[in-house]
């Protein structure tokens, strides 16, 4: 086919349809953000500021290619225009450059005067209303950036494109790096603006549908288009049955899978009557795991007919496909569980950063399909480079609670109460032992920087996979629940790791965001015996105390019966997050001073509900 419009559509009439192999995972553009440079025009202005606003530039460029990448370890993309933007056709040309780039966010930067009205209504945008915006502004005497930068965020505000402020408390020094405050700003903003871009397009997957009456199975499609850019795709659990029947997997993946789960992870089965044999159950529980990641993101080898033949079956390029799915729910209970294996094993290994293939990104799974929690998971997925845990918020235990049960006093450690959260045996492996314990900072290091080192290390990968193995055994379902059977892997999650919390909610059709950071409790082994004792022993345990809150509030006024949990404290990133997509934060203890949102929040005197409320989802 030709390049310049010729379309020869004879011969697209007669193509054979084949499986088109894509870059990525998921189908779509590497998240791309524009760095836009403004000088004043004028003669001699431009000459004097043009070469130190480019330096300005390149130490943006610098520490964001070099900090700010996709789970996978993809790095995002950075753009800059062909010139430098001083007046409408500069802008214009800029404009027709970032549109062919696919750029989706946008960092304007000067560091002095620069037209702010006239300059941007050229490039408005640029060219979209769903472009997130940031401006930098140096903080200097001599070539004041912050004269610019007020006058343009006001040019913003006063026409609804929120947009992020960037200023330094003290002045700089440009002959250094960034200062800390402007690089954390910078980083914050480009994190966040790549998670909402890498959302953008992509698919939520409902296998099944409402679990058990839970409100949060009930997978709402245009909330997800309206809030998140995302489309929504349902598929039946028969889908599952069908292709498990039928042999639609790689069966030497299987095999591969099989060994490594059988050989790296303690069992405990049940005995006397139960629906299937040992290893056959094992291996079910692996087949549902391939089947759910391939309706999510595809697998070649599904169309390929040397493979079907040899695997005994039949080539299909539509069941190749996949959904492009950038997360899945799935429903389980009880349609699935009264006769099958749960999927707990399934998504205990999906929601993991390993497989029976070594290190990799999570699949994010929601358990009981609820798909409010799967869409918070993605976000702080995408913006920590972590696996997620994915919990009931099963008890608040105060230490009164504690000592009247055990006659241990835990004041000393958890002063006000923790949560024992645990969910039916589908958390995530990585949450079996403190990941900050094999990287260099310990629990000091930034989540994201941890995973970087993680990434870069074939060291730290399989000490971070052994490590997970060790600590867990998959324990069979109690048959009174699950008829089906079932493996839930269960673990205890070590104490003093950092973990944020966090939960998206739906009030009619608005939604909104929960978040509350704090850090795991490494209870007395007696009290963790017995807490463990009277819930469920079959699942993963992980205790944990919000910080500067009781655990009896945070039970309270957190809203539905799941939420969800990030390695580190990552809650001033979700805050600035929810804020591009215009979702109000109903609860958080983030500090004031972290809090990064655009400046028409502060003309609306910093009432989130209120701004949100008045700008609408950003794609209604």
């Amino acid at each position: 086919m030709s390049d310049m419009g010729n379309i020869d559509f004879a011969e697209l009439q007669n193509a054979v349809r084949r499986f088109e192999p894509s870059s990525r995972r998921l189908v779509g553009h590497v998240p791309t953000i524009a760095l836009t440079p403004v000088v004043d025009g004028r003669a001699g202005a431009y000459e004097a500021n043009v070469a130190d606003t480019w330096k300005m530039v390149e130490k943006v460029h610098k520490l964001i290619t070099e900090n700010v990448c996709l789970p996978d370890g993809t790095p995002v993309k950075v753009v800059v225009p062909p010139e430098i933007v001083y007046g409408a056709r500069t802008g214009a040309l800029a404009q027709e450059y970032y549109a062919k780039e696919g750029v989706g966010a946008n960092i304007w930067i000067s560091r002095s005067w620069a037209y702010s009205d006239e300059l941007m209504s050229a490039c408005q945008g640029i060219g979209s209303s769903e472009w997130l915006q940031a401006a930098y502004g140096l903080n200097q005497t001599n070539r004041p950036g912050a004269v610019w930068l007020k006058a343009f965020c006001a040019a913003m505000d006063e026409k609804n494109r929120p947009i992020f402020s960037i200023y330094n408390p003290d002045l700089e020094d440009e002959s250094g790096p960034l200062a800390p405050y402007v690089a954390e700003r910078l980083l914050r903003f480009a994190r966040c603006a790549t998670a909402v871009l890498e959302m953008r397009g992509k698919n939520y997957l409902s296998v099944g549908s409402v679990s058990m009456g839970i409100i949060g199975s009930d997978v709402r499609r245009n909330a997800l288009l309206h809030y998140f850019g995302m489309g929504s795709v349902s598929v039946d659990m028969v889908a599952v049955r069908g292709r498990m029947d039928a042999g639609y997997y790689d069966h030497e993946e299987l095999e591969r899978a099989f060994k490594f789960m059988k050989e790296n992870f303690k069992y405990q089965f049940n005995s006397g009557e139960k629906p299937l044999p040992d290893d056959e159950l094992l291996r079910e529980s692996i087949m549902m795991t391939l089947i759910v990641r391939d309706l999510m993101v595809g697998n070649p080898v599904l169309a390929d007919p040397a493979a079907g033949k040899a695997q005994g079956f039949k080539a299909d390029v539509e069941f190749a496909q996949g959904h492009n799915a950038i997360c899945a729910g799935t429903q389980g209970q009880r349609a699935w569980t009264d006769l099958f294996p749960n999927f707990d094993m399934a998504e205990s290994v999906l929601n993991s950063s390993f497989d029976w293939d070594g290190f990799r990104a999570p699949y994010i799974t929601a358990t009981e399909n609820d798909s409010k929690n799967g869409i918070g998971m993605t976000v702080a997925n995408l913006i920590s480079g972590a696996a997620q845990l994915f919990a009931d918020i099963r008890t608040n235990w105060t230490p009164e609670s504690v000592k009247a049960a055990t006659g241990i006093d835990i004041s000393d450690i958890a002063p006000q109460g923790l949560i024992d959260k645990r969910n039916s045996g589908a958390g995530s492996l990585d949450y079996a032992f403190d990941l900050f314990s094999i990287v260099s900072g310990g629990a000091n290091t930034p989540i994201q920087e941890a995973m970087r080192e993680i990434r870069g290390s074939e060291a730290l990968q399989k000490e971070l996979i052994k490590k997970s193995c060790d600590g867990t055994t998959y324990i069979a379902a109690i048959l009174e629940y699950f008829l089906g059977d079932g493996l839930s892997s269960s673990y205890r999650t070590p104490g003093g790791v950092p973990m944020t919390s966090y939960r998206y909610n739906m009030v009619g059709e608005k939604m909104t965001f929960s978040v509350v950071e704090g850090e795991t409790v490494d209870l007395p082994e007696k009290a963790a015996d017995h807490i463990s004792s009277v819930t469920n022993e079959t699942w993963p345990e992980t205790y944990w105390a919000p910080r500067g809150m009781s655990s009896f509030e945070y039970m309270s006024r957190i809203g539905p019966n799941h939420d969800a949990n990030s390695f580190g404290l990552i809650g001033a990133d979700l805050i600035t997050f929810n804020a591009m997509l215009r979702i109000p934060v109903d609860m958080h203890n983030i500090p004031k001073e972290d809090i990064f949102r655009p400046t028409m929040w502060d003309r609306y005197g910093g009432d989130d509900f209120r701004v949100c409320s008045e700008l609408g989802p950003l794609y209604a």
